[in-house]
């Protein structure tokens, strides 16, 4: 499989920021004060910005500091833990790539321990995974061809699908649990399925159409067609013109999805994505289909059973590189490349495919890095649970310490970009931030679950510093989303020689963010 991220010329940067990071340069408002005589310019227009209503009775900790030097510009509770959402990607994908490499691949076998006679595979066919995220309906097509060529036309035993590689956890640590069904909370297996091109793990797509007539049922289909997930539907066609009222979800347990509502008369083809139960079995009956339609049949069951050692490897799929991989993860904020990232390092490293061997990899990089791991605490790779607690002092710490990584460039150009429209280069930042100094500057990481919004990053002001930058709100009833915007702004635009008058309004009268704050509701 073969992914294309955009690359640009990588950028050199300055030694010293590295010896920054670890004296800790302190040039900063004081904790949690108000404006003071002492203030500069830039820490009393910040200031002003967090004393947005929308704070009264919630927390959030701001830093900023100077990308090159290290030195801190602004700390308003920089050491406090807060919830950071989605900017808890910052940790498990920097380690991804400084502990498995840009260069990782993960791969899926097909693999028998009985031999072929007479075209007749005499025993059980293996389909082992390795945690690869990125597996589509076309890769199992690959793998059946292969299979195909190498002259195998039966199996007289059962289809094994061998998730072994990770742990049977299929959900982190304090996930919701009314986001089981959301594709964005996916069970983790090191043998599953996307049905997309942006790799959503473990997840399939329900098509919807209205019928012919007002009260015919809905027509509903699945992407990939698979026989493990059942769609049971009371959902009707409505009048020209009425409110589009589809609901569906995935009963607890079961790959039953109960769908609802009606869609009107001649609307345009929708889609949902839903999450899998046991998705390893899912990719194995989609495996199962791509080999019946290569005239390979195969006698027995689908089961969940581990490939005997000794096993040969009748045919293999490569995935997209990690560092490939990082443009999808961190553009679109996918929370299940994070664990599957996090899992992997734990199996490559630990021996063991867990969450907690993982997050014991990510700890030891991050730490090597500077951060203050006694400060944090990570439960998954993605932000999705809310026990995890982060500062901003770590997020800037590992931002200016990756830097230096060799790989820095290809995860820096991965992160979404303010105001550009491009999803796979704007990604969850593409409709923010336009029309101002922050547009196609400002590179960095959205968070968002209900009562947290974070972001952080980089970006360049007018007398061409770098600057990084983490801002946490937690536990607020009004959103202060605009205010993170207007911090970006404010950055970009300022200067020391010439200070602006006043922050910059960001112009997002023409966004396409939706009225939901979450950065996982697909576009239409």
């Amino acid at each position: 499989m073969s992914y294309s991220p955009w690359v640009s010329r990588r950028k050199l940067i300055a030694a010293g920021a590295v010896l920054a990071v670890a004296a800790g340069a302190l040039v900063s408002q004081s904790v949690g004060s108000t404006a003071s005589a002492d203030d500069t310019p830039l820490q009393a227009q910040l200031d002003q910005l967090l004393a947005n209503p929308a704070y009264t009775g919630s927390q959030v900790d701001l830093v900023v500091r100077d990308a090159t030097t290290g030195d801190t510009l602004y700390n308003r509770n920089g050491g406090n833990r807060l919830m950071p959402a989605s900017n808890t990607k910052f940790f498990s994908s920097a380690a991804a790539m400084g502990v498995l490499g840009p260069s990782f691949r993960f791969h899926t076998d097909v693999l028998a321990s009985a031999p072929t006679k007479n075209g007749k595979l005499r025993g059980d066919l293996y389909l082992k995974g390795y945690g690869d995220p990125t597996t589509l309906e076309a890769d199992y097509i690959a793998l059946a061809k292969k299979l195909s060529a190498s002259g195998v036309r039966r199996v007289d035993g059962d289809l094994v699908a061998d998730d072994s590689y990770f742990d049977h956890v299929r959900l982190g640590d304090g996930w919701a649990g009314d986001d089981e069904s959301s594709y964005y909370s996916a069970q983790i297996s090191a043998l599953t399925l996307a049905p997309n091109t942006d790799y959503d793990s473990g997840t399939v797509i329900v098509q919807s159409l209205p019928g012919a007539a007002a009260g015919d049922p809905a027509q509903l289909t699945m992407v990939p067609a698979n026989g493990v997930l059942k769609i049971v539907s009371t959902a009707t066609t409505g009048a020209t013109g009425s409110t589009n009222t589809l609901a569906m979800e995935r009963e607890h347990g079961t790959n039953t999805i109960r769908v609802s509502g009606s869609v009107p008369l001649g609307a345009a083809k929708a889609s949902k994505w839903v999450s899998v139960w046991e998705p390893e079995l899912y990719a194995a009956d989609v495996f199962r289909r791509a080999l019946a339609a290569e005239g390979i049949k195969v006698d027995g069951r689908i089961k969940n059973a581990t490939t005997p050692a000794g096993a040969t490897v009748l045919a293999k799929d490569e995935s997209m590189t990690v560092g490939e991989l990082m443009n999808p993860f961190l553009k679109l904020s996918n929370n299940m490349h994070a664990e599957h990232l996090v899992k992997t390092m734990g199996a490559v490293k630990k021996g063991q495919g867990t969450w907690a061997a993982g997050l014991a990899v990510v700890n030891e990089y991050v730490k090597s890095k500077g951060v203050d791991t006694s400060t944090i605490r990570l439960s998954d790779g993605s932000g999705l649970a809310r026990k995890v607690n982060v500062t901003a002092n770590s997020i800037t710490t590992l931002l200016i310490a990756a830097q230096q990584e060799p790989w820095f460039q290809q995860w820096y150009d991965a992160l979404p970009i303010a105001g550009n429209p491009d999803r796979f280069i704007g990604g969850t930042l593409s409709a923010r931030m336009r029309n101002t100094p922050a547009a196609n500057n400002l590179h960095g990481k959205t968070g968002s679950l209900t009562g947290a919004t974070a972001l952080s990053g980089y970006v360049t002001d007018k007398d061409g510093r770098k600057l990084v930058f983490s801002m946490l709100s937690n536990n607020y009833i009004t959103s202060p989303r605009p205010v993170e915007d207007q911090v970006g702004a404010l950055l970009a635009s300022w200067s020391d020689q010439t200070p602006p008058a006043a922050a910059v309004a960001p112009d997002n009268k023409r966004s396409t963010q939706p009225a939901s704050e979450s950065e996982w509701v697909k576009p239409s």
